[in-house]
């Protein structure tokens, strides 16, 4: 069992990592349980720093969002409820897939940590409300995981977000810039030694007897 003062640390650790991702105060503070005026005075002395604006509405800007969005908007979701499986808290399981999120798409990032917060909230039940809007549904035809609306079932015609990608993906510019394609990693030197081995048995196990 954590002491209360361990959990208070995790609690400021988890809140300062929100805080680096732009997260805004009530954000942080429903994630962390901590006091927003706790959290003006510990993590934003320079009030000009505070975030600031309108909070999210996942569920009426998902249906009406572009292509791009939908789709950046379904990784993060899906990474959540992976690091989720893997018995994280819900909170660094947020913090988690969203920034493996920013390692996997292009800068500028459509989806801000608030709205991942809000999307996660309304897929998972919790923080916000205890109703879902969203579910994760896999793809009958890629079986890539992606947002869709509470309780719908995946068929073959549905509109896949990542299928649709694909589709686009040699002729617009858009969809190449947010998903550049990547050269495969040069090989280390123990592969290319393993490789090369790989490659002399092969070369004498190909040979007939005698030669």
């Amino acid at each position: 069992m954590q002491s209360r003062v361990d959990r208070q640390i995790r609690a400021l650790a988890l809140a300062k990592a929100c805080a680096a991702h732009g997260a805004r105060v009530r954000t942080i503070s429903r994630i962390t349980g901590m006091l927003p005026r706790d959290l003006l005075h510990l993590l934003f002395p320079d009030r000009q720093a505070v975030p600031r604006g309108r909070s999210p509405d996942s569920p009426e800007w998902y249906h009406g969002a572009n292509l791009l969005c939908r789709a950046e908007a379904s990784i993060v979701v899906a990474i959540y409820f992976r690091l989720r499986a893997a018995d994280l808290s819900a909170g660094e399981a947020l913090l988690g897939a969203y920034h493996h999120y920013c390692g996997v798409c292009e800068s500028p990032h459509r989806i801000s940590f608030d709205r991942a917060f809000d999307l996660v909230a309304h897929t998972d039940g919790i923080w916000l409300t205890e109703t879902q809007s969203f579910s994760l549904v896999t793809c009958a035809k890629c079986r890539s995981a992606f947002l869709a609306a509470f309780g719908a079932v995946a068929r073959s015609n549905d509109p896949c977000p990542f299928c649709k990608l694909v589709q686009r993906y040699g002729t617009d510019p858009r969809v190449q810039s947010c998903f550049p394609a990547r050269p495969l990693a040069a090989p280390a030197p123990m592969q290319l030694g393993m490789l090369s081995l790989l490659g002399s048995n092969a070369s004498a196990w190909s040979r007939t007897p005698g030669e």
